[in-house]
Formats: C-alpha cells, sequence, structure tokens
C-alpha cells in the first residue's frame, strides 16, 4: 500500500493541490506535525498535517492517538453531524497517528520554497489544452444510425412471401 494522497492547502490563495507520493516515510507522525517537504519530494516547503481519511473513508481524528480505528460515542464534531441538541452517535474514526491505512492525508503550507505552488503541483496539460479538447469533442457529431423498421411490416411482407 504505500502511496498516500496528498491534498495540499494553499492559505494565501485558497487553492488545493493533489499529489500521490509514497508516504512510507511518514508512518508514525500524527497531525498537528510540522514536516519538511524534502520528507515527500517537494524542496524548500514546510507543511503541517491537518487531517486524512483511511481506506474506507472513515476520518481521522486529532484527539483519538491511536494508529488504527475505533468506535467512539460522539457529539456533532469531526465525522458526525448529528439534528437534535444534546444527541450522541456512535461512529467508527480513525485515530491522529499516521499508519500503512492511512489512503489521504490532507496539509497546509507554512512555509513557500523557491518556487510557486502552482507550477510545483501542475498538471502534465494545462487548462487551455483541456479546454481545446473539450471543443473538439463536443463539434464532432454523432454518427446517425439507421432506425428499423417496425416488426409489423416486417411480418406483414412475410405474409405476402408466403400468399405468393
Amino acid at each position: 500500500m504505500g502511496n498516500i494522497k496528498f491534498v495540499i492547502n494553499d492559505p494565501k490563495t485558497g487553492k488545493t493541490y493533489q499529489q500521490e507520493v509514497d508516504g512510507s516515510k511518514l508512518y508514525g507522525r500524527k497531525i498537528g506535525d510540522k514536516i519538511k517537504g524534502n520528507l515527500i519530494n517537494i524542496l524548500d516547503y514546510e507543511f503541517q498535517i491537518t487531517g486524512g481519511s483511511d481506506y474506507c473513508g472513515f476520518p481521522m481524528r486529532s484527539d483519538l492517538p491511536i494508529a488504527g480505528r475505533k468506535k467512539l460515542l460522539l457529539t456533532r464534531s469531526v465525522g458526525v453531524k448529528t439534528i437534535k441538541k444534546g444527541q450522541r452517535i456512535r461512529k467508527t474514526v480513525c485515530g491522529a497517528i499516521i499508519n500503512d491505512k492511512i489512503h489521504q492525508l490532507n496539509m497546509k503550507i507554512i512555509k513557500y520554497g523557491s518556487q510557486i505552488p502552482e507550477q510545483l503541483f501542475s498538471k502534465e496539460e494545462s487548462s487551455e489544452e483541456i479546454k481545446e479538447e473539450l471543443k473538439k469533442f463536443s463539434e464532432e457529431k454523432p454518427k446517425e444510425e439507421k432506425k428499423k423498421e417496425p416488426k409489423k411490416e416486417e411480418s406483414k411482407e412475410k405474409s405476402e412471401n408466403k400468399k405468393e
């Protein structure tokens, strides 16, 4: 499993970037820890872990100091939405410690490097290239299929052939 999807938030612009990296170097770290970008092949940057989720989608909680899952009786908080005041619900959540079951990790940028984040996390195709491809796709007209004649007409033809 080793690959973790990093969702990196840029607080200056409000944009988020996604990158999939081998996260085995982060095992044992907790939510709230600060890590250097060199650990995840992003030089000169510094990040803070803000949350995440495991391979089944259960959210990580910073107040649960374990590396696995736990069923907790919770009021309105991370992973729980209550309707009535005072309502408590038993929910499964993940602990704050990163392990091999974690699939997504949320981070925010604390210290910026020499490159701007848009250049660092840019995809292979730019947005202009994608727009051009969409225009080409919308301009192409689907081929019209020949409509089959109703079965009743076919049966009439067969009956006429039999009479002859």
